[in-house]
Parts: C-alpha cells; structure tokens; sequence
C-alpha cells in the first residue's frame, strides 16, 4: 500500500503539466511484434525502430513509423509484408488519421459487432476510442508417458482506449484451468507456482485454475516523457530470452517513467515485488520486496543501439526505500550510502542492425567480480555474470519472411541470488530473468516462416548445460537459494558438480482463420539426461492442437 501511494503521488506531481498525446502498449509475441522486428532490420537506420528491444512498445510510435512515407521500405518488402503491415494498422486505429480510409467489415453482427474486422466492439471518436475483445485459447494435448489428457481453457476479455487522447488505459481479464506436461507441473511443485502466472488452485488432481488480471493507465508528463502505472510484465532486450528482465515471471505492481529524446532512450522502472513463499491453507498478507531499475540507450549511429542497465533489488518491512526514487542517479551509489544491503547487478547491451538484412545483439550481466579473481581462474563462488550472443536473419538465403534467429545465453553460478532469501532477483516464485535460474549456458535457435498471408510456421531447438542443486546441497543453480548456503568456496564452473543437460525441439504451425482468430497445431519435443529428469522419464513428447483469439500462444521452453 505504501508503494501505491508513493507511485500515486509521483504520477500525480508529474501530472500537474499538461498532458499530451498518450499511447498504450503492444504486446511480445504478436503479429505487431514480429513485423516490428523485421522492419527494423530491413530498414536498418529507423532511430524509432532501434528502441524495440524495450518492451512492450507504443502503438502510436508504431503506427507513425508505419505511416512515415519512406517506413514501407518498399523495395524490400514482400507481399506477405505489405499485407502484414495493413493489418497492423487495422489493429491499432486509435492512431489513425482521420483521412485515413476505415477498415470497414464487409458484414457486421447486428450493425453493433465487428463493425471492423479487428474489434468486437470499436468506439471511435475525436476525444474518446475504445476496443473490446474476447479472449480464448482452448487447446488439447497428448503426452506420451502420461495417461492424463493435457488441456488448457482460457477466456476472458481484453479492453482498451483512449480518453482525450491524453490518458490511455489497458486491461485484461482471463479465467484459466490447464493440465501441463509432466516436466512443468513438477516445477510447479517445486517452487509452488504455475509460470506467468499468480495465485492458483489445483484443479482436477493435476490440473491448476488461475486468474491472470492486467492492467495499466498511461499519459504523457511532458512532450517527451511517457508515464505508465499499472500491473503487467515489462521486457528489456532483443532476444528470445533476457538477462536483465523478461516477463516469464507473474505480473507486478509498476510505475514506468519512459524519456525519448534526441537519440536517446532512457526508462525507470519502480516495482513491488513478492518475495519467496510456501503455499498454505490460510488466507494470509504476502510480504513485499521492491526493485529499482533504469536503462538507458542511444542510438550512436543510424544502425547501432548500445545500452546501459543497473538494478537493485532490496527488502524493507513492506515499505519503498525512498532513496530509490532518485531517476537519475547511479543505483549503486545509493545502495553503498545505505550500507550495501541491498542486491544491486548492472549490465550492457549492444545491437547493430547491417546490411538491411542481419542483426546483431548482446547483453552483458554484472553482478559481482573481482578481476584478479577472474584472473586466476579458480572459479570464484562470487564471479557472478551473464552473457548473451545473438544473430538475426531475414529473408534467409533469399525467401521471403523466412526468418533465422540463433543465441547463446550463459550465466554463472549464483548469480541473481542474495544472502537472503529476499533480495534475490525472483518474484512470486519466479526469476525474472531466465527461466533456468543460474549456473547455465543455453544454445537457442529459432525459425519462423511466413510462406502465406494467413500461415504461420514456427520451429525453436533449446539445448543447455545446467549444474543441478542436488542432496540438498547449493552449486547456485538455485537462485532462491541465499548465496550463504554454498557448498564451495571455490571450483564454481558451469554445470559443476552433476551436471543437467536439456534438449527442448519444438513445432507450432498457426492458421489465421478470421482476423486474431487461429487453429493451430504443434509438437514439441524434450529429453534430459537422469541428473536433470529426478522422477520424470527421461524424454517425452507432446501434441497439441487447438484454437486462440486474441492472446499469446501458451509456451513451455524450459
């Protein structure tokens, strides 16, 4: 409560100027995303574009790039791009000029439903814009080695809009039951949490029911200075995963400052956390932590984007430290001046866009060192770091919307964790960085291919060496883990001790029946070798097909 009204107060102070133009959010994973990423390499020298890797991103800097006369870049782009695009402005009308000619549906429900192909219901006037959707995601699988029958069963709605184009707001409600592979509902057991998700019941024996609430309102502070406060997940990186934040972890309470100017990006992100816990039966408060985070990116050429990151994670007795508030100092200063109590890390990050056809983009994670230790060698239980190397292709050897992705994402042990259980960089039982914790590295490669308007075709290869936390003893994998409860002070290598290793192949092929409305179908494969599996069979494999409207596809990749 201390934390709401602080932010309150803050975005209320700031408000006093008079708001501008304000925007909400697309999210990852959807169609905006993916031709979002592929106009940035195609184009190359977008300075708008180049900020991508910082997530969720604004529909109207969307639709402005893509009305910009020379945004098309038509000479590169396909067909199944140009028709892409128009479909992006169709879901995003709010921005829109008025000149513009509507997106009109050859036939609506009772002259009051899809009046445009997009939106259940479309409210568009020159101070007010609203859109209402239905949510589902219905999908059945079959595991072998499992005699249950996997299923998920979400529906819900989503709401958004636009109040004198000077307060946007965002929600999205969803009721969910599912019955998961046998591999995610151990971590469930595990850490009591379902991924991406909150509170939960379990549903029949196996299964888990929870509901996922969104939502956020944003405005403008000034000209150049985006305010956004709500509860939802925030990403930063250009990867398929992130070191610094990712959004596999539950929603949290936040309150976002975004300042775009000249060539530069710079975020602060405040958030209120849930610190780890035992399931009960009793209807009990959770205690709160809090982070503290800003990034900062300049595009230093046309085609180069490099960024800075720090981070400080900190427990109090249920209350913000108010020397985090500070947007423009170092974190890490302030965390000395307190004592260093806190778990602070830092970080940089770097894309080159080249050739209007690759990208190149990395992360690099600090969270203590000490050179002449890295010097010698020996392993250092306190050498904690992160690296990510990643390549982009599109339009691969010539076709078109064929897409090639591949990265590698190393982590040492014990890095994101604390000598408390508090500090660590986790929420709700979940990192919130990478899925697989610490003391890691993974191989991703990923396809998508486009070869129709409405196909989508999409296959990923996850390998990774992982050291696994076993009898009870830390070798910091385990992130929840205090730092303290260290087996070695020294010999702290990747997958040391008894090392896990994980090959995840996957499959999905999605069909666009009516606009945001998809049958898909997919395959997905998974083995680990008897140190990694504990009780599960060593490999499986999983068959799905179902339908989805309006949310993003539902993934395992761990």
């Amino acid at each position: 409560m201390q934390f709401i009204k602080t932010a309150l107060s803050i975005a209320f102070f700031i408000a006093t100027v008079p708001a501008l133009a304000q925007t909400t959010y697309f999210y990852p994973n959807s169609k905006d995303q993916i031709l979002l990423e592929r106009l940035e390499i195609l184009q190359q020298k977008n300075s708008t574009l180049n900020f991508s890797g910082i997530r969720p991103f604004s529909r109207k800097a969307w639709v402005n790039e893509l009305l910009r006369p020379d945004s098309s870049g038509s000479e590169k782009l396909t067909a199944v791009d140009q028709n892409n695009r128009q479909r992006a402005l169709m879901n995003n009308q709010e921005w829109l000029p008025e000149e513009y000619e509507p997106f009109d549906s050859r036939k609506s429900w009772w002259n009051t439903f899809y009046k445009t192909p997009s939106d259940f219901i479309q409210v568009k006037s020159n101070d007010f814009f609203l859109s209402v959707n239905p949510v589902l995601q219905v999908k059945v699988a079959k595991e072998t080695e499992n005699d249950e029958t996997l299923f998920l069963n979400s529906r819900g709605l989503v709401v958004r809009g636009l109040i004198g184009k000077k307060v946007g707001f965002f929600t999205y409600l969803t009721e969910n039951q599912e019955r998961t592979p046998n591999y995610v509902k151990q971590k469930i057991d595990d850490h009591h949490a379902v991924p991406g998700a909150g509170f939960y019941k379990w549903f029949k024996g196996s299964g888990v029911d929870y509901f996922d609430a969104r939502g956020y309102i944003t405005f403008n502070a000034a000209k150049y200075i985006d305010i956004q406060f709500g509860y939802d997940r925030n990403f930063l990186g250009s990867g398929y995963r992130s070191l610094f934040l990712s959004d596999v972890a539950n929603s949290n309470l936040f309150l976002k400052l975004n300042t775009k100017v000249w060539k530069l990006n710079y975020q602060n992100l405040f958030m209120e956390l849930t610190p780890g816990f035992m399931r009960g039966g009793n209807d009990d408060l959770l205690p709160k932590k809090y982070a503290s985070m800003h990034h900062l990116s300049i595009n230093v050429t046309k085609w180069l984007n490099v960024g800075l990151f720090e981070a400080v994670v900190f427990g109090r007795k249920d209350h913000f430290d108010f020397t985090y508030l500070n947007p423009i100092i170092f974190l890490r200063s302030i965390e000395q001046q307190n004592g260093s109590p806190d778990n602070a890390i830092a970080g940089i990050d770097l894309k080159a866009n080249i050739a209007g056809r690759f990208q190149l983009y990395s992360q690099i994670l600090l969270d203590e060192f000490k050179l002449s230790e890295i010097r010698s060698g020996k392993g250092w239980w306190a050498n904690k770091w992160g690296l990510q190397l990643g390549a982009k292709y599109v339009n691969a050897f010539g076709i078109g919307n064929l897409d090639l992705q591949g990265e590698i994402n190393m982590v040492r042990p014990f890095t994101y964790t604390f000598r408390d259980s508090v500090a660590n960089y986790t929420h709700y039982n979940q990192p919130l960085a990478h899925p697989l914790g610490a003391n890691f590295r993974e191989l991703v490669g990923l396809l998508r291919y486009q070869p129709l308007n409405k196909l989508y075709l999409n296959a990923r290869l996850i390998y990774a060496n992982h050291g696994v936390d076993t009898a009870g003893k830390n070798f910091g994998n385990n992130i929840f883990l205090p730092y303290t409860t260290r087996e070695l002070q020294y010999g702290n290598n990747f997958g040391n001790a008894v090392t896990g290793k994980l090959l995840n192949l996957s499959f999905d092929a999605s069909y666009e029946i009516k606009e945001n409305l998809f049958f898909e179908f997919s395959v997905n494969y998974r083995k680990t070798n008897a140190a990694a599996a504990g009780p599960l069979p060593l490999q499986s494999t999983v068959v799905s097909g179902g339908i989805r409207l309006n949310m993003a596809k539902r993934v395992f990749d761990f």
